[in-house]
């Protein structure tokens, strides 16, 4: 039965005049295509005051009883065809009366879904008398049923307008810290004094504050505080090929690590600006991101990404443009010393710009291919001694050009293979004859995500650190042998908010010289997150 009148009469309200907002079972989208209740209404025409102060006739003014024709007939065809929800029997009987607006709310809702069902169904069309009824029950309440068209809407507009303004600037605080227990093991040190490696263990810590404001909801505008005190052990094993992918000591000062806002001007196109801390690899997308993590990525420099987008860190501008749905376009500028007043904005002769063409043919495939330009900024801190000085110190203008590939291929949910290659050909342009030298890398990596328990990662990279393969200035500043670099990772997950990285990595040949003992690094990398 009606019943519960007062819930029903808020309830009816409600359902039809939300059900084009949610989606119910009556659908007023549909706005009645097979009948003549809306021929005569504009849905430009907005919903005035003037709209609610018509003077209705007086035959209008009296409600609906349930003595009434009108009511039986609508409760008979609720009976027979449910075409009203939103009760717990799907009911609509009772024995108080109803305004003639609350009548028509429900009046509305069964028009919609009786006139659909008798589209849409071959097998059970409705029947004629009912048809009948219908029309004869829109004719009774037509100037109700028209108002309440109005108010949806009415309605309908305010929400959008509403959703479309509803925007404000919001920040959000995320935070990251990471405790590393860390030791290197080695007996003396790569760079040729003899001296010998301290294999003491050591304790550190990192901590990142960022703060993430957007004021479109198009945009970002990220401030990261960064303090820090893990020691890097380039110093303690005579090798940069050493050093962890989250090193560095500041004492733990707390300094702004990276200021960058990110706006879209098309939604296919995404400029980047930023005034600190921004480097090449943060201009372009990876296609091997489950590495690429300081926080929960490969636990060496070497093995979070490719060397050559290690080429400078700065002030920077980086654009992003979708060519279609698998392909995409990046090109980015770093100004290395753009802070020093007599460089400017551009870092004048200290710079470094990268382009990558990014492609995603499937969800399980993705390949780019990457170019880089620097002036006096090549050095990847990931290779030889020589690698970051071919010419002896003899120069102070030195461009290079650097080409690199990258591949990733997901043979299945838990286990990915990805590969990359990286060339340098550094020039140095004040010397006699300009004289070139040529540097490359490769590695490969093997992905197993949640390996034993769900957000887990066991990660290993294979590959050879930056090396010069010949160099124009003479033998001498070439790297004569081949060292390796070996990893292998454990990221498992305590809960959303903690995850700990056991870790080691060998050096073979460090520096790229047989005479070096191999280097062995290890480490326990705990992340909190909040």
């Amino acid at each position: 039965m009606i019943g519960q009148v007062l819930y029903q009469k808020i309830g009816l309200v409600i359902i039809v005049l939300v059900s084009p907002l949610i989606g119910t079972h009556t659908t007023l989208a549909n706005e009645f295509m097979t009948t003549d209740i809306d021929s005569n209404y504009s849905r430009s025409k907005e919903l005035t005051n003037s709209d609610m102060n018509t003077v209705t006739p007086v035959s209008q003014l009296a409600d609906v009883s349930p003595d009434d024709w009108a009511f039986q007939a609508l409760r008979s065809l609720i009976d027979r065809y449910g075409c009203l929800s939103g009760y717990p029997n799907n009911t609509y009987r009772g024995n108080q009366t109803l305004t003639r607006y609350e009548f028509a709310t429900g009046l509305k809702a069964c028009l919609n879904y009786i006139y659909e069902q008798n589209i849409n169904s071959t097998t059970n069309p409705v029947a004629e008398t009912d048809l009948k009824t219908l029309q004869r029950l829109q004719q009774n309440f037509s100037t109700e049923l028209n108002l309440i068209s109005e108010r949806v809407y009415s309605l309908e507009n305010r929400t959008t307008q509403l959703e479309s303004r509803q925007f404000s600037p919001t920040t959000e605080l995320e935070g990251e810290v990471i405790l590393a227990f860390s030791g290197v093991q080695g007996t003396k040190k790569a760079n040729g004094s003899g001296e010998p490696i301290d294999n003491n263990l050591t304790f550190g810590n990192r901590f990142r504050l960022t703060l993430e404001t957007s004021f479109t909801g198009k945009d970002r505008l990220q401030i990261r505080l960064q303090g820090r005190d893990i020691p890097e052990f380039a110093e303690a094993t005579g090798t940069q090929m050493a050093n962890l992918g989250f090193d560095g000591n500041d004492d733990n000062e707390v300094e702004i690590d990276e200021l960058e806002y990110r706006f879209l001007v098309t939604p296919q196109t995404q400029v980047s600006l930023g005034t600190v801390g921004i480097g090449l690899g943060d201009l372009i997308p990876t296609v091997n991101p489950l590495f690429s993590g300081s926080g929960d990525g490969s636990i060496s420099t070497f093995g979070r990404e490719n060397p050559i987008r290690r080429q400078g860190e700065g002030a920077g501008i980086g654009i992003s443009q979708n060519l279609g749905e698998s392909v995409n376009l990046s090109l980015g500028y770093v100004a290395i010393d753009a802070n020093e007043a007599d460089n400017g904005i551009l870092g004048n002769d200290t710079y470094a710009a990268i382009a990558q063409l990014t492609w995603q043919p499937s969800d399980i495939a993705s390949l780019s291919f990457t170019y880089t330009r620097s002036s006096n900024s090549f050095n990847t801190g990931t290779g030889s001694e020589l690698t970051s000085d071919p010419f002896n110190r003899e120069t102070e203008d030195v461009t290079a050009n650097s080409f690199a590939a990258e591949a990733s291929i997901r043979v299945n949910p838990g286990f990915i293979l990805g590969g990359r290659v990286g060339l340098i050909q550094a020039q140095a342009n004040d010397l006699p004859n300009q004289p070139n030298a040529n540097i490359f890398t490769w590695a490969m990596l093997l992905a197993l995500p949640d390996f034993g328990q769900e957000d887990s990662l066991v990660g290993i990279v294979i590959g050879q650190p930056p090396k010069i393969l010949n160099n124009e200035l003479g033998a001498d500043f070439e790297d004569r042998d081949t060292a390796l670099h070996l990893e292998a990772f454990y990221r498992f997950s305590l809960n959303d908010d903690i995850s700990i990285t056991p870790g080691l990595f060998v050096i073979t040949n460090p520096e790229h010289n047989d005479d070096n003992d191999a280097i062995y690094v290890g480490t326990i990398r705990v992340t909190l997150t909040f």
